[in-house]
């Protein structure tokens, strides 16, 4: 299985034609037979989670392509050319590619296991993606939470780029990052203080109403990002 995830940054005065975009290309998207799952995505420093940390230069597009194709190499080319990526490329200044394959995929995303697991051994870069469904009555206690947790984050020996990411200004977040390889990640995920407190409080205190947390191959990095 292949995950593409476009990044596109814009200038503040094209913002209304990226909210009509994120309106409209889900039409698009959802008629496309080659594509199993998507989410158009807003994207923010990460620091806080909330909607103070929206960065409206910066948007995104994940799209895992159908297993069931049997070209995944023609169906890149299809999509890399396709009427929604073409529509963000004209009005946007700069755009980056990241093409991945899942390693592991724990929990859902809006009901769903979008990220079927197709590849084991990986000793290249890494691709991480956390998302949550925050309850809402936990909101409050979630904000006071992360700020420790990122700064741990931030100062990870191994991470390259680490950006939030939204489908809603508010409750429905998570995370895209890429560390330099997979013991560079299990260094923060388990041995943080910060982290690993978090999620024993996450367990407790029953913060997510749904969650997700993936691991891929980064197989190819095409651009990059100037505002992260």
């Amino acid at each position: 299985m292949i995950t593409v995830i476009y990044i596109w940054e814009i200038h503040t005065h094209q913002l209304l034609k990226a909210i009509w975009r994120m309106a409209m290309d889900r039409r698009s998207l959802k008629r496309d037979s080659s594509v199993a799952f998507f989410k158009l995505l807003g994207t923010g420093s990460g620091d806080t989670f909330t909607p103070g940390d929206a960065n409206p230069r910066v948007w995104a597009l994940l799209v895992t392509l159908d297993p069931k194709n049997a070209n995944n190499q023609n169906k890149l080319k299809e999509l890399d050319s396709s009427k929604v990526v073409t529509a963000w490329r004209k009005f946007a200044h700069n755009e980056v590619r990241l093409i991945a394959s899942p390693i592991s995929s724990h929990g859902h995303w809006s009901k769903q296991q979008p990220f079927l697991v197709t590849k084991q051994e990986w000793d290249g870069k890494i691709l991480a993606i956390t998302r949550a469904r925050i309850a809402w009555r936990q909101n409050l206690k979630f904000w006071r939470a992360v700020p420790p947790v990122i700064e741990s984050l931030r100062k990870s020996p191994g991470l390259e780029l680490a950006i939030g990411i939204g489908e809603a200004p508010v409750g429905l977040q998570g995370t895209l990052s890429i560390w330099r390889d997979s013991e560079s990640l299990r260094e923060f995920a388990y041995k943080s203080a910060a982290h690993t407190a978090v999620i024993k409080r996450t367990e407790l205190a029953q913060w997510y109403s749904e969650e997700l947390f993936a691991r891929f191959a980064l197989l190819e990095i095409r651009g990059l990002l100037t505002q992260p």
